[in-house]
């Protein structure tokens, strides 16, 4: 079970349907990857919703001429095979179109932070 897998299913499959919003199980580094993506303008909005183990994540999606912003999502590092990358390794997403969400010893960020911070770590997913 890989439930940041299991989030980026849930919006990859919305996205495919054309839902305006998605609801998945509350984690505090789903709802950090979830606040990266609406800050990089990926996504609409994202709310926490209900309390203790009811709360979820509610990610609004973003459309432009209805057409999806995100075209693609990918998990990089999985359960069964961590990839861990220094500074100098993280490469730019689709010629800099992407984002790869990477989680640092001071917490998640985009791979243009962790180059500019000069701050390696695990390779959480890509978008693009």
């Amino acid at each position: 079970m890989d439930p940041i897998a299991d989030m980026l299913t849930a919006i990859r499959n919305a996205l495919g349907v054309g839902h305006p919003r998605v609801s998945v199980p509350f984690s505090i580094i789903k709802y950090e990857i979830a606040k990266i993506l609406e800050r990089e303008g990926f996504v609409e909005k994202v709310n926490k919703v209900g309390k203790k183990a009811r709360k979820r994540i509610v990610i609004t999606l973003k459309y432009e001429n209805g057409t999806p912003v995100i075209s693609g999502l990918k998990r990089i590092s999985k359960p069964g095979r961590r990839i861990y990358h220094s500074w100098k390794e993280i490469k730019k997403v689709k010629g800099g179109y992407g984002i790869a969400i990477i989680s640092t010893s001071r917490g998640l960020m985009t791979d243009r932070e962790a180059r500019k911070n000069k701050i390696g770590g695990e390779v959480i997913c890509e978008v693009w």
